[in-house]
């Protein structure tokens, strides 16, 4: 493994890819840490620091800052990171198959994939524009999403004029970050946006590692014992076992077999006995971001609305009560996201105008039911790994006391982005060391990104 990375610098393509990807991520990380004018960084870093991880707020801004790389608590010009094109891209996947026009954008090909993307730039902007300016107005006033006034303003000079600067310098922000993406996409190696969400995750593992030293250091309390060296060797025993299992759900795949019509092709013979995929975690961790975003609802409308005030218990973050409602809202959205994103009956028809078929079944519609129900079996296995993978950040945390900044890596979103990038990338250097006859990162078989 060791020598493919050296290789990968003998290829000049390759390691001009590998320094292009590199200087963008540099350049995201500043972006991250520069503030907007007209804020207190001395007060904001103040503010932030009274929000607990199990607090309703401190999920909030949790999940907000986890897409921002930290940006969020600077107030920086990255503010917003990328989660407005994700969001805007998703928006755009599920309108695909409701909105006919769409539908039929996405079948004329490449042409048709362009106008998308390019309807979903102008949706973006339209989401800056609106998250930009709740951000700035939540700075001048936080309790108007709910939270908690500052003791000092967080703003030297609020008004209008912030406002518009912010919402501005926020947007501007997005769309450089959304275009460098594009840029390691296609100069670099891998998923440009991923990849700029996976350093801003990264960027919070040097403080977990700090953090877990301290707790060696002190000898904390860990599960109503003294945090000792042993403990330190199981939580990294545990973790080693977590990225295994997250690495097995991101990488299974149940293949069903396809035999397909021989024919000629130029001089070339070209069908005979194939396979098609069904990837065991189809959604990826969407399921997991919807169910996080919704659970923050309930919780703070509790809070704000006096007569439902008892009812927050059940909504508080490593409640049992929470464990159960978060975990049947991912198995919820893990086949609502099959159900938009995986068509049995095109891809039956697809089969039949190709000459293909699964043996043992007949074409068009009993094989259409029988990926239908295959996949259902299929996504029920994945939707219920993946809501243990979930849930078990919160069971270090609430039954062991592990600190949330560390359990945080221990699964959820966190692990599952990483693991899943971190393959894609390194799926995309095989190609191009195998390509010029060197050794991949395996010995035997390779390395298969999540699109595979």
């Amino acid at each position: 493994m060791f020598s493919a990375f050296v290789n990968s610098f003998k290829i000049t393509e390759l390691r001009s890819r590998i320094l292009f990807t590199a200087g963008v991520i540099v350049i995201c990380r500043l972006a991250a840490n520069i503030p907007c004018p007209g804020i207190d960084p001395v007060a904001l870093k103040e503010y932030f620091t009274q929000f607990g991880p199990s607090t309703a707020e401190g999920m909030f801004m949790g999940m907000f800052d986890l897409f921002s790389g930290g940006a969020l608590q600077q107030f920086a010009i990255a503010t917003l990171g990328i989660m407005p094109y994700i969001s805007a891209s998703i928006i755009m996947q599920l309108l695909i198959p409701v909105v006919p026009s769409l539908e039929k954008l996405i079948r004329e090909g490449d042409v048709g994939r362009q106008r998308i993307n390019q309807y979903t730039r102008y949706l973006t902007i339209l989401i800056c524009l609106i998250q930009g300016a709740m951000a700035a107005m939540a700075m001048i006033n936080p309790g108007r999403i709910g939270l908690p006034n500052p003791a000092t303003p967080l703003v030297l000079n609020p008004g209008t004029g912030f406002i518009i600067m912010s919402i501005i310098i926020l947007t501007c922000g997005t769309m450089v970050l959304m275009w460098l993406g594009e840029r390691i996409t296609e100069r670099g190696i891998g998923n440009g946006v991923s990849i700029i969400i996976t350093i801003g995750i990264v960027d919070r593992m040097p403080s977990a590692i700090a953090g877990l030293y301290e707790l060696v250091q002190s000898g904390g309390a860990i599960a109503g014992t003294r945090f000792r060296l042993v403990h330190l060797l199981i939580l990294f025993l545990v973790f080693a076992l977590v990225t295994a299992a997250t690495v097995l759900l991101t990488q299974g795949q149940r293949r069903i077999p396809i035999q397909m019509a021989r024919r000629i092709v130029g001089n070339k013979m070209k069908g005979g006995s194939t396979y098609m995929p069904l990837k065991v975690n189809f959604s990826g961790v969407m399921p997991i971001i919807f169910a996080g975003a919704i659970m923050i609802v309930p919780d703070m409308v509790c809070r704000w609305v006096p007569f439902l005030r008892d009812f927050s218990y059940y909504f508080q973050y490593g409640t049992v009560s929470y464990m159960i409602i978060y975990g049947m809202l991912i198995l919820v959205f893990s086949y609502f996201w099959v159900a938009n994103q995986f068509n049995p009956i095109q891809i039956s028809e697809n089969l039949k105008k190709e000459g293909g078929f699964i043996p043992g079944i007949r074409p068009g519609q009993p094989t259409a039911e029988f990926l239908d129900n295959t996949m259902t079996r299929i996504t029920l296995a994945g939707a219920i790994f993946l809501s243990l993978l979930a849930i078990f950040p919160m069971l270090l945390f609430e039954s062991f006391k592990i600190p949330n900044a560390i359990a945080a890596f221990f699964g959820g979103t966190s692990l599952l982005i990483i693991v899943g990038v971190v393959l894609d990338t390194l799926s995309q250097m095989e190609s191009h060391l195998v390509m010029r006859n060197y050794e991949g990162f395996l010995k035997r078989g390779r390395v298969r990104g999540r699109r595979n």
